[in-house]
């Protein structure tokens, strides 16, 4: 059964200016539909919901709208928007050619910058429309050179520097198909990735910089080469100034300062709306991490929709979103670039111990309007004691964070730290549509704990065990009509048997995405953890989210693991990891302290049967909490059989809770 899940704050927390909501571009978008598409229902451009329900309930009219809003060049026609609106296999906007990366680059003003490369020592530099057009028109050049063309692989082993926007850049312009990791991927799980899409070009750099020391990866790029057997050359980055080793390269290398130095002009190859863009991957938790394939026109609308309407960005704006190359929120961060707007790159560790306060400090010094993070970051800054206003934070209007739900007890934190008139926006989303399914906006109000709203255009629904949607009840989160950035494919599976198990296995017809929410009856949306790792007690569902925002709170607790594990003998067994703070121990008066924390937080329901301490948390390479995998070793499967070493943040974690699950069955079946 689902419970009921009453709102926690009836009343907003923040509320957007009525008169910065009336300029805004998604009010004046509003205004275009009503007068240009005949959009029902929208009496004034600042109602959110009267915008959100023509979106989904016309999903024709309102991509079009997109479409004609963002002034899309296709170099042909479409024929019409959705010729087949079933899921999977839903086709958009068919006839029509264009190029995502002409598009990225044609609204750069020449003389301002594109893009500005920062690190965390503070140091940074700024390339311009001009400059990168010019950088792209060569890399692309350079690759075409090499034999690169149409449907390609290129794929690159780089830190968030411009060198991974230009080459994504130039590769999209010749319609080849990019992917991208980080370097703190050892080679063999990069390898794991790239090897799967059989790539002609490798773009790797010398090293990369983390909290105050340099990463040397020139020999784990030198294997990673001779993992990628089908490479015809490997393009070497001096990034951090590391003196490339003459020979040991297999093929052909040639150095990035030839390859982007060329005077060239510049083309862009027309390509089907559907033509492959770039290859993200899954986490990689089972098994090897599965390719999943997002096209130019999709994910060009959706960036459009996302950057655009919803995180009012143009020209003259600066995000500054911390992210690495391997986590979808770098594909989007690209996607500034569609808006005119400048996109910031950072090399180096969110919070230095050198200067743990760096990215605010870049805020001010680069005048930063849409500042991204994520929940722990900010958790971490108010831990540390960190102030952020001390810098001049005055330019930041939203404050974007993403990875999971932001908790309500960091509202005030940003509110009182950051600047009163700054807009909190919690989002979720994820890799499978590169984009989000709900958020805010400048026309919604927030609540904290929430996301202030579905998306537009995406028809969001919270489904009970029976399929049936329900409001103010916890439900799996669902998609019921097509969204044009849904995957076209997963890499290397020929008859999409594995695409459809991942999405549509559970209600055929309806994207299943994996994780709890509550839509509530003023709108917005509460996200609770993924729905394969649901606590469920006696048949009431619990989010683990909602024990980990208690406890995290805690000044002794540094993080919290909260797992809901079925046993043999049909008992049910949640323990509560937690990670303490230096200095702290666990004894039995923390332990109480928690229980009332997570009761009067949460639910008597919530209190876990056993609290233990523990020396880290395992995550993914993109920072998210391996939840199954661990429900998995506490149940005794085997380590090898739950997840890919490769795609833990710290490996030696999985013996440590897998031991813990060998020696909790031996005590079972002791005491049975």
């Amino acid at each position: 059964m689902t419970t009921p899940h009453p709102t926690p704050f009836p009343e907003p927390f923040f509320t957007p200016d009525p008169q910065a909501a009336t300029r805004s571009r998604i009010a004046d978008f509003a205004r275009w539909a009503a007068r240009h598409h005949g959009a029902e229902g929208i009496q004034d451009p600042r109602d959110y919901q009267a915008l959100y329900h023509w979106s989904v309930t016309d999903l024709e009219g309102f991509w079009a709208a997109v479409w004609e809003y963002f002034a899309v060049d296709a170099a042909t026609p479409y024929e019409q928007v959705l010729a087949e609106e079933t899921m999977p296999g839903a086709r958009w906007f068919p006839g029509a050619t264009l190029n995502y990366a002409h598009h990225a680059l044609r609204n750069l003003q020449p003389d301002a910058p594109a893009i500005t490369a920062l690190d965390e020592t503070g140091s940074g530099y700024e390339i311009t429309g001009q400059q990168l057009r010019a950088r792209v028109a060569s890399v692309a050049a350079t690759l075409r050179d090499l034999g690169v063309g149409q449907g390609d692989r290129v794929v690159g082993y780089l830190p968030n520097t411009p060198h991974a926007v230009i080459a994504f850049l130039a590769t999209a312009s010749l319609g080849a198909v990019w992917s991208v990791c980080g370097q703190d991927y050892a080679p063999k799980a990069a390898a794991d990735r790239f090897a799967q899409l059989e790539p002609a070009v490798l773009i790797t750099a010398d090293g990369y910089r983390f909290n105050g020391t340099t990463h040397d990866r020139r020999t784990a790029s030198l294997e990673l080469a001779g993992a990628l057997p089908t490479l015809k050359a490997t393009v070497l980055v001096d990034h951090v100034g590391l003196a490339w080793p003459e020979g040991g390269h297999p093929g052909l290398t040639v150095p990035w300062e030839d390859a982007a130095t060329r005077t060239e002009y510049l083309s862009f190859a027309p390509v089907p709306f559907d033509h492959p863009l770039w290859v993200v991957f899954s986490s990689g938790t089972t098994g090897l991490p599965k390719g999943i394939v997002h096209g130019h026109g999709g994910v060009l609308l959706e960036h459009f929709k996302i950057l655009g309407l919803h995180s009012d960005l143009g020209v003259g704006d600066r995000l500054l979103w911390y992210t690495t190359t391997h986590w979808m929120m770098w594909n989007l961060v690209v996607s500034t670039l569609l808006t005119g707007a400048t996109t910031c790159t950072y090399d180096g560790s969110p919070a230095p111990l050198a200067r743990p306060d760096i990215l605010w400090e870049l805020a001010d010094r680069h005048k930063v309007t849409v500042f991204g993070t994520s929940p722990q970051y900010l958790l971490a800054m108010s831990k540390l004691g960190v102030e952020p206003s001390v810098h001049d934070l005055s330019a930041i209007r939203v404050l974007g964070s993403t990875g999971s739900a932001l908790p309500a007890s960091a509202y005030p934190w940003v509110r009182d730290h950051v600047g009163a008139g700054v807009q909190p926006a919690s989002t979720s989303g994820g890799t499978d549509v590169v984009s989000g399914f709900a958020g805010s906006a400048p026309t919604t109000p927030v609540w904290a704990g929430e996301l202030s709203a579905p998306y537009l255009g995406v028809a969001l629904a919270a489904y009970d065990a029976t399929g049936t949607p329900v409001l103010d009840q916890v439900g799996e989160l669902v998609v019921t009509r097509p969204m044009p950035s849904m995957p076209l494919y997963f890499w290397n599976d020929p008859d999409g048997s594995r695409y459809r198990d991942a999405y549509f296995g559970a209600y055929p017809g309806v994207w299943r995405h994996g994780d709890w929410i509550t839509l509530t009856s003023h709108g917005s949306v509460i996200v609770h953890g993924r729905s394969d790792a649901t606590l469920n007690r006696n048949g009431v569902r619990l989010g683990s989210a909602d024990i980990h925002d208690v406890v995290e709170r805690l000044p002794e607790i540094t993080e919290a693991l909260v797992i809901g594990a079925e046993e043999p003998d049909g008992g049910y067994w949640m323990p509560l990891f937690v990670v303490l703070a230096d200095g702290v121990g666990l004894d039995d008066s923390l332990r109480d302290r928690i229980r009332d924390a997570i009761r009067a937080g949460a639910s008597p329901r919530h209190v876990p049967d056993e609290i233990l301490a523990v020396p880290a948390i395992p995550h993914t390479k993109t920072g998210k909490k391996l939840e199954v995998p661990v429900k998995r070793l506490l149940q005794g499967t085997p380590a090898e059989q739950v997840l890919n070493l490769a795609a833990v943040d710290q490996p030696e974690l999985v013996d440590f809770y897998a031991r813990l699950g060998a020696e909790r069955s031996k005590r079972s079946t002791h005491h049975a």
